[in-house]
């Protein structure tokens, strides 16, 4: 393979273009099987990773005998984790599964109709085509790309062959946000004028796994194969296990944490992605060798594509060097403000008699109500600790059983992704970037 040094001009036509042109070598699927309702249905884990391990695992399990679905197999090219993988399935089931050391072997044996994708960041979408080309439904974790070509062809390749794919923002099946959404949508919130959001943490460690990058050999995986269509590098565990610090395997803040919290805007408005976003930040504290910022913030326009007279600013701030603030979402509207972090609507900020009465006009203040009583949603019960990643796996599970469209669908994963190769580009270049609907392609200006 050709070596190709990560330039900012390759960095720029990477973002906007997305890298070398995929080719996986996987024999194209019949679509045409059809699930019977006593059919069981067979998972593959592609990726045993430690989401997998604690959320998303766990989370299946608690539904796979009332909807008859049965993880068979492990991928991983890495065999410390297919060995871990096949040891912790024993473990909650009582069955051992099969260990594969790759996609190739696993959708060649023909044994799964459906898998659950938990890789590194930038391989989910690219896995994502992998599995619909092998014809399986897939649930994929976020981000689900963090190029343009990447999020279009998988866009592409789902779209052609109609399965059901969930994309792993869960925020989607949360009953607060669907209590939220509904009552945005009602008209009883009044028009979005701002949103703010943060999410910050004090943890030095986050991402970092020492003792497993000291331990981890080339021998052990296969480091070709985890490149995908990256350009080709020499072996670095740290890339490989703590890849969520270093560009161009992951963004790290708008990947992990920012595609949580735009896709509630996108979800909330029906606006496919910002009109423009600019970002500042940088590595200011963790000095530890990692190229992706420990602090940042984005400032996104949003509105009507067709409209500049209208819209709204998001700003997302996010840290990993002071804790303070948490992790929030607040909704402002002329009336008040909606918290998904208290679960209240409040007439805080809201247009007051005082001010209202010098201009000739209403008093503009919500009353103070529950987003639970405000949105009047009944969910059912769901089991589990994490109730959004349960109620999401639900979700996609009952929709490939009854062929449809899930919470977090296929489109849903490409506009979030949108907004984040947009981020990516503005935080790499300091500009102002914009995208252009028509080639569908990020424009940094």
């Amino acid at each position: 393979m050709t070596k190709k040094k990560i330039t900012r001009r390759n960095f720029i036509k990477t973002v906007s273009t997305g890298a070398a042109g995929l080719a996986f070598g996987l024999p194209a699927a019949s679509y045409s099987r059809i699930l019977g309702s006593n059919d069981r249905v067979r998972v593959g884990i592609v990726g045993f990773s430690d989401r997998a391990r604690h959320a998303l695992i766990p989370a299946m399990l608690n539904y796979t005998q009332e909807l008859n679905f049965e993880i068979m197999a492990v991928s991983d090219i890495w065999n410390r984790r297919r060995r871990e993988g096949v040891e912790f399935i024993q473990e909650k089931t009582g069955r051992k599964i099969v260990a594969k050391r790759n996609n190739e072997e696993l959708y060649g044996s023909g044994k799964v109709d459906a898998v659950i994708i938990s890789t590194a960041d930038f391989q989910h979408a690219l896995h994502c085509i992998q599995a619909v080309e092998a014809g399986c439904d897939a649930y994929v974790e976020k981000p689900f790309a963090n190029t343009g070509e990447d999020a279009r062809a998988s866009l592409k390749a789902v779209q052609k062959s109609n399965r059901i794919v969930q994309i792993g923002t869960q925020r989607r099946s949360a009953t607060n946000y669907i209590q939220a959404d509904k009552f945005i949508r009602s008209g009883r919130f009044g028009d979005i004028v701002a949103v703010d959001m943060t999410w910050n943490v004090n943890q030095p460690g986050r991402w970092r796994r020492p003792h497993l990058v000291a331990a981890l050999q080339e021998k052990d995986v296969d480091w070709k194969r985890y490149l995908m269509n990256r350009p080709f590098e020499p072996w670095d565990p740290r890339k490989y296990i703590e890849y969520r610090l270093f560009w161009p395997y992951s963004s790290g803040i708008p990947g992990q944490w920012m595609v949580h919290q735009i896709d509630t805007v996108h979800w909330f408005t029906d606006l496919p992605h910002p009109r423009s976003v600019v970002v500042n930040g940088g590595v200011y504290l963790w000095k530890d060798g990692r190229k992706n910022f420990d602090t940042l913030t984005a400032v996104f326009d949003y509105g009507p594509l067709n409209d500049m007279s209208k819209g709204f600013q998001v700003v997302y701030s996010s840290r990993q060097t002071n804790s303070a603030g948490g992790t929030k979402e607040l909704y402002f509207s002329n009336g008040g403000t909606l918290n998904l972090d208290t679960n209240m609507i409040t007439p805080k900020g809201g247009l007051s008699q005082r001010m209202a009465k010098v201009m000739g006009m209403e008093e503009n203040r919500l009353p103070e109500i529950a987003i639970a009583e405000a949105g009047g949603v009944e969910t059912a019960a769901i089991t589990g600790t994490d109730n959004a990643t349960s109620a999401h796996m639900r979700n996609w599970m009952e929709c490939v059983r009854k062929r449809k469209k899930p919470n977090a669908d296929i489109r849903a994963g490409y506009n979030h992704s949108v907004a984040l190769c947009m981020t990516i580009a503005a935080m790499f270049t300091g500009k102002r970037v914009t995208f252009d609907e028509n080639k569908q392609e990020v424009k940094i200006k």
